[in-house]
């Protein structure tokens, strides 16, 4: 060992846990979804997936957006196509961005996504990435949640909606 190197030897910092020679590719992933409620009810539709332990995890409606779409059609389309449920945006509600690896690949994945409400449908697990969709009381919402960002964007739609429901009030006592 070299007086000025101050390392014993191994491995260069950070390789430790790479085979040698293997080299992922980086790709971008965007997508979009929504957090659908129902004011009526005081709920909010909700997907169950399997992760790879079977353990069912509870998130979010989101997909990848399609060409010619903006965020917020990809939002309500994929609302639709994985819960049943046809919601509108309200307005946008937060982005996550996240990495992974998968097939040889380490994706970083943008998700946009928006409060919207719900205006009609019914509920259905046919999309075959879902493995379950539910009506989940809002108060409920930040345990149910699988992922501390999207818990996060939970709280932040309870604040957006507790704002406009005292504003309607407020409105209302007003004429």
């Amino acid at each position: 060992m070299s007086p000025s190197s101050g390392r014993s030897g191994g491995s260069k910092p950070g390789r430790r846990n790479r085979r040698p020679g293997r080299r992922l590719r980086t790709v971008e992933e965007t997508s979009a979804g929504g957090l659908v409620v129902d004011p009526a009810r005081d709920t909010a539709v909700l997907i169950g997936r399997l992760d790879r332990k079977g353990t069912l995890l509870w998130s979010l409606p989101k997909g990848h957006i399609e060409a010619g779409e903006t965020a917020a059609e990809t939002a309500e389309r994929e609302v639709r196509e994985e819960t049943g449920i046809r919601g509108t945006v309200l307005r946008e509600l937060g982005t996550i961005d996240y990495w992974f690896v998968v097939e040889n690949r380490r994706v970083h994945k943008t998700v946009h996504h928006f409060l919207m409400t719900a205006v009609g449908g019914e509920l259905s697990d046919e999309d075959i990435e879902v493995t379950e969709v539910a009506w989940v009381p809002l108060v409920d919402l930040e345990q149910r949640l699988a992922y501390a960002d999207e818990r996060r964007l939970a709280r932040r739609a309870m604040r957006l909606l507790r704002a406009n429901t005292t504003n309607s009030t407020d409105g209302a006592e007003r004429a």
